[in-house]
Formats: structure tokens, C-alpha cells, sequence
């Protein structure tokens, strides 16, 4: 479907800035998500800072990277996936401060976010014509793209622990729920070809609830339901993770970069 755009804003001569959605992007995905639901817990918990203080924190260092994810002209992986990272861990604070701390109920704060995401992809369309992250190439673009995310990390992390905590199904089972959602979404893709931007969002959404019941199952005691890795050893463990694939995909973009500029030379 097409449709004509709003005047135009001022740009900048910019490539597209979201990495294909490859089998290294789905999984730096799902371990950040993790790392946002774990590492929230140790800052606010385990070290003490409390929630008010860790988000306040987090805000700040998600702010200081947007404004370097804005300003870079092409894809970075470090850049782009430690502000994923971050943001993971914000929109788990801004619904665990609704829930505990001004009591807004789960069920709530998940209608709540999954309107607000919906306003968004909306007035995004309406704007731009697209929902493609593959034209992620204009700064009001970008600006849709991370406020829609940001949307979906906090609705995924209500949906994720209305889920797992309220309705008493637990972490494990929510885990392979979320897992079963993203490969029936996968199937209608790979196997009808249809709506490949529709099934994105999906599958991005549903990535987040899979990496909180993932970060609880690992982190939480025992008792709690969880295997009692803590949310040290937890977000240490994922944090490493995240950092060699950036560093090999760093790697490899390097290698290709000759070969590209040869190629437009030709």
C-alpha cells in the first residue's frame, strides 16, 4: 500500500540506520531484552539504588545515546544496540513504577501501552506511508521508530508479568508461550509470505515478554519459581553475549566495507 507523506522536513543524506532483522539481530534482541529485565532489578535491588534512582539514571544514559543514534548517518552496532539495551531497561522501569510504585494494575498499564503503541504506528503510517524499518533512513522516521519501541518494551514487559505473576501460569510456561506466539508468527512468514512488516512488529513485541520471562526464570530464587541464578551472574552472562556478537558484527562490517566502496567505484 502507498501513501503520500506530510510535507517534507528538513533531513539529513542519511542510510538506513536498523540493522536487517537477521538471525544475529533476533538474538542480540531477546538478550537484551533480558538484560533490560535483569539489570533493572540488580540496580534498583541488589546494588540499592532504588527505582526512582535507576530509571533517573537509565533515562539519562538512554537520552546520551539517542542523541549519538540520531547524529550517526549509517547503522553502528555498538551505538544502536547498547541504546537498545537501554531503553530495554527504562521501559522496565517505567512499568515497574507504575505497578509498585503508583499501583497501577498490570492489566491496566498493558491497555494503556498497546493503545499508545497503536496511536504511534498510526500517525506513523499516516506521516510517512510506512511501518518498513528498512526505510529508516529520515530523522522523524527514526524519531517513530525508537518511540515505538520504547512502547513496545514497556508493553511487553505489563503484558509479560500480567502473564507470568497475576495469572499464575509462572516463568518457564509463559517462556514457551511467548516462544510458541514468535513461531507461529515466524511460520506465517516463511511459509505464507505474508505481511512481512505486520509479522516484524509482532515478533518484536512479543520478543520483549520472552526476554522478561527468560530474565525472571533465571534470576529468580527457588522458591519464587525461578532456577536462582540471580541477577548478577544473569545480566554478567548476557552482557558478554551482547558484546562479542557486537564485536563480530563490527568485525565483519569493517572487512565488507572495502569491497563495497570497490564495487561503487567500478
Amino acid at each position: 500500500m502507498s501513501h503520500s507523506p506530510a510535507a517534507p522536513v528538513p533531513t539529513r543524506s542519511r542510510s538506513n540506520k536498523v540493522p536487517d532483522p537477521t538471525a544475529s539481530f533476533w538474538i542480540i534482541k531477546v538478550l537484551a531484552t533480558t538484560v533490560g529485565e535483569t539489570a533493572a532489578d540488580l540496580l534498583s535491588d541488589t546494588v540499592g539504588l532504588g527505582l526512582p534512582l535507576t530509571t533517573l539514571i537509565m533515562a539519562v544514559a538512554l537520552a546520551v545515546f539517542l542523541v549519538l543514534q540520531f547524529r550517526s548517518r549509517s547503522y553502528r552496532p555498538p551505538v544502536y544496540w547498547i541504546t537498545v539495551v537501554l531503553i530495554s531497561i527504562v521501559g522496565t522501569c517505567v512499568t515497574d513504577n507504575l505497578t509498585d510504585g503508583l499501583g497501577v494494575p498490570l492489566a491496566v498499564s498493558t491497555t494503556v501501552f498497546g493503545v499508545a503503541l497503536l496511536a504511534v504506528f498510526a500517525i506513523w503510517y499516516r506521516t510517512e506511508g510506512t511501518l518498513s524499518i528498512h526505510s529508516i533512513d529520515t530523522l522523524r522516521r527514526e524519531g517513530f521508530y525508537w518511540l515505538a519501541i520504547l512502547f513496545t518494551f514497556a508493553l511487553g514487559t505489563a503484558a509479560g508479568d500480567l502473564i507470568a505473576e497475576q495469572t499464575g501460569l509462572g516463568y518457564f510456561p509463559s517462556l514457551l508461550l511467548f516462544a510458541g506466539a514468535i513461531a507461529v508468527t515466524a511460520a506465517v512468514w516463511f511459509i505464507g509470505r505474508r505481511g512481512p512488516v505486520l509479522c516484524f512488529w509482532i515478533a518484536y513485541i512479543l520478543t520483549r515478554p520472552l526476554g522478561a520471562s527468560t530474565g525472571d526464570l533465571l534470576s529468580a530464587s527457588t522458591k519464587d519459581g525461578g532456577l536462582g541464578v540471580g541477577t548478577i551472574t544473569t545480566s554478567i552472562v548476557f552482557f558478554v553475549i551482547i558484546a562479542a556478537i557486537i564485536s563480530y558484527l563490527v568485525i565483519r562490517i569493517r572487512r565488507d566495507e572495502p569491497a563495497q566502496r570497490s564495487r561503487l567505484t567500478v
